[in-house]
């Protein structure tokens, strides 16, 4: 068996407020844009910011979670990667590159700290979340607590 690994970590700001659904199977799943920036030199001597857009998806995080994530607020988000693709409505085959974020620590006090990440954060515990088993299902009476 050939090892890999599929490790994504990134720390950004939300580019808009989180948006909560629900399955059919009663499952959470929270999405929400992060936005990255790299500073490098251009060519001709001047800073040049490239900023880089990424779609992640969490699972079943807890309401607390759900109402921090508010656009602008800074977070880490670790995850893995995931790509996918569907049909739209009109036929056309589309393709989605996502993150599925296992663990998210806000860097940020709960009213739009100052982004220091250091006394006024609400929780710098990190907090883990895992993808439900495709299919799976499961409902509160198979949970073991």
């Amino acid at each position: 068996m050939a090892f890999s690994l599929n490790r994504i970590m990134l720390i950004g700001n939300l580019g808009q407020d989180a948006e909560n659904r629900f399955t059919t199977n009663n499952l959470s799943v929270t999405t929400f844009s992060l936005a990255t920036t790299r500073s490098y030199k251009g060519k001709d001597g001047n800073w040049v910011n490239e900023t880089t857009w990424h779609n992640i998806v969490s699972y079943n995080l807890p309401d607390f979670y759900k109402d921090q994530l508010k656009k602008g607020k800074k977070f880490y988000v670790e995850g893995r990667l995931s790509k996918r693709d569907y049909t739209d409505k009109e036929g056309v085959k589309r393709y989605v590159t996502e993150i599925i974020s296992e663990q998210l620590i806000p860097l940020e006090g709960r009213e739009g700290g100052s982004g220091s990440g250091g006394g006024s954060s609400y929780s710098e515990k990190a907090t883990t979340y895992n993808e439900p088993d495709a299919g799976a299902g499961a409902v509160d009476d198979d949970l073991p607590f």
